[in-house]
This record gives C-alpha cells, sequence and structure tokens, in this order.
C-alpha cells in the first residue's frame, strides 16, 4: 500500500511516498480502507520534529481521517460501514488499522471527506464552547484566525448558542468568509486588542479562542474583560513562553487554560456523543469548508499550503483505494 512518511525531521520536502506492507489487524481494532485523510498544524509539528510533537522515525505521518470498514470482529463494526476517527498514527496511508473504540461510525448522508474534515476541528470547536467556556446568549467571543477550518466551525457553533463572536483574520477575503459565516465583527490583527475595546466599549470580551499563540496571547489576554478567560487551544506561531503568573491578577482576574482534544473525547461514550453532536450539527446546516483536496502523493504540497496561512477551511488528502 502506498503511504507518506519521513526518515528524517524537516520541511515539507521531507514528505516521501512510500509502499509499505499492508498493517496487520490486532484483536479489538478494525481495518480501514481510507478514503479521505486530514492535514493538520500537528502534523507539521511532528514532521518538523518540534519539541514535544516527535515521533521515532522512520515515521508514517497522519492522525485524522474516515474510510471502509474492511475488517472487524465487532458485531457494531462491519465491513462497508464508513466509520472517522480524529487520532489514529499512520493516517497518511490508504490503509490503517484503529482500535474500534476510537473510530465513530458516519452516518449515511455524510461524505467521507466531510467527516474527515469535522473530526479534529469539528469536535475541538465543539468541546470549547460547551466545556471550555460554556457559551451562552450572553457571551461575547473572539475567534482568531476566523477563516481558518476551526474559526469557521467555532463561529457557527457560537452563533447557534446565541453568542456575539468577533473574528480575526489576515486579509479581507477572509474576513468577509467570517462575516458569511455568522461572526458579527471581523478585525485584522493589528492592535487587534484596541479594536476589541472599541467594539464593545471598553469592556473587553469573555472569552477568547486562540489557536495561534505566541504570536498574539498577549493581546488576547488585553482584550479579556475581567475574569475573562483565554483558551489557548493551539500554537500555530509557535508556544507560549513561560511568563509571571502575577499579570492575570494585574490585568483583571483573567484566566488561561491550556486544553486539548484528547482530552475531551477520553472515553468511548464522550467521544462518540461530540461525535454524533457534530454530525447533527452538519446535518442541520452547519458548513464544514473544505479548501483543497489533494492526491496522497501531493501531501508535500499540502504541508506548504497549510504553513503559508494562505489557507482557509480544511485540507484533505485523498489515498487510492485500490492498490495494497
Amino acid at each position: 500500500m502506498r503511504a507518506i512518511t519521513i526518515n528524517n525531521y524537516g520541511g515539507a520536502e521531507n514528505l516521501e511516498l512510500t509502499e509499505l506492507p499492508m498493517p496487520e489487524r490486532r484483536p479489538g481494532q478494525v481495518l480501514v480502507k481510507t478514503l479521505a485523510a486530514g492535514v493538520n498544524f500537528i502534523d507539521t509539528y511532528q514532521r518538523a520534529g518540534i519539541a514535544n510533537y516527535q515521533k521515532p522515525l522512520p515515521l508514517t505521518l497522519g492522525l485524522e481521517g474516515a474510510g471502509e470498514v474492511i475488517e472487524s470482529d465487532n458485531k457494531q463494526l462491519t465491513p462497508g460501514d464508513v466509520v472517522a476517527w480524529p487520532f489514529a498514527p499512520a493516517s497518511y496511508a490508504e490503509y490503517v488499522t484503529i482500535d474500534e473504540t476510537k473510530v465513530v461510525k458516519v452516518p449515511e448522508n455524510i461524505s467521507p471527506e466531510i467527516a474527515a474534515a469535522s473530526m479534529l476541528q469539528g469536535m475541538t470547536a465543539h468541546y470549547l464552547v460547551n466545556d471550555t467556556f460554556k457559551i451562552t446568549e450572553n457571551t461575547a467571543a473572539l475567534v482568531h484566525a476566523g477563516a481558518g477550518g476551526v474559526g469557521l466551525l467555532l463561529i457557527q457553533m457560537i452563533k447557534q448558542l446565541g453568542g456575539q463572536v468577533i473574528a480575526t483574520a489576515s486579509a479581507d477575503e477572509k474576513r468577509q468568509l467570517a462575516i458569511q459565516h455568522g461572526a458579527d465583527h471581523a478585525i485584522d490583527y493589528k492592535d487587534f486588542d484596541k479594536q476589541i475595546n472599541e467594539l464593545t466599549d471598553d469592556l473587553g470580551v469573555d472569552v477568547v479562542y486562540d489557536g495561534i499563540g505566541q504570536a498574539t496571547y498577549m493581546q488576547s489576554l488585553a482584550s479579556l474583560k475581567k475574569r475573562g478567560l483565554l483558551a489557548l487551544f493551539g500554537a500555530s506561531s509557535g508556544p507560549v513562553p513561560l511568563f509571571d503568573l502575577q499579570m492575570l491578577n494585574s490585568m483583571g482576574s483573567l484566566f488561561i487554560t491550556r486544553p486539548t482534544l484528547a482530552d475531551y473525547i477520553s472515553t468511548k461514550t464522550e467521544l462518540q456523543s461530540r461525535a454524533d453532536d457534530v454530525f447533527k450539527a452538519i446535518t442541520n446546516g452547519m458548513k464544514v469548508n473544505i479548501h483543497k483536496t489533494y492526491d496522497l502523493a501531493d501531501a508535500s504540497a499540502a504541508h506548504k499550503d497549510i504553513e503559508s496561512r494562505e489557507t482557509s477551511g480544511k485540507l484533505i488528502l485523498k489515498p487510492a483505494s485500490d492498490s495494497q
């Protein structure tokens, strides 16, 4: 079967299309033919060998995807079923083995591409607005990278729960996209904390959803109202450096959290429930934007594109489905 592997850490040029043996399924696992694999920033971190993300080499990349069950011992997961998953190592491959407890069934009305695109980003947005900070009709939220995959879903989920959304984006086209998905305001990153104060009559927002990290976290804190929360769920510009927690006091008794999806889907029940909610939202009209679909052999181009910050929405790899 074909797969995308790396033998050395580094740039996107290190991605190699490789022939590997078919994975061997163990008891408690399903063998899946991959129909769509999601491309995420965490994949680029693993490829680059960034601290805390390094995996042993050689490494087959990819974590997220959707596909057709080929082999299973589980009567609830039979051959032909379409399943999706947020965390299965080696998903940049034509076939993958996954623990039964780590996959969810995909409804027939949702395509494998949309299912793959909604696993990591959809469930991340879901836990952020329902659990990390419970959005209500009285909430004002700032969403960074509002035209990105998570950002567009966050905007829609916040509006569905009755909250107000200010989104940031780097270009006018992206800001218009955020508005089209429901954002009340869309602003650029220049002195965005001052723009937030102007838009909120110097009150600030209740919560900032920040997946950017190093480049934005200080202004994000400055955008919060007293006792507001910074939900730092990513680090696309680099990790936040160590800082004096006393600043949280002096800036208004602020809160900060660094959540991760794995802790919000730690049981099969929670994974299934969260995925069901996301699938239901899609069925009811929530848009999942797929920016571009690439052949598996073009994975390096997908990595270059996601790192360019010029994309909006999800990037998907489509492994060929017939070779073994």
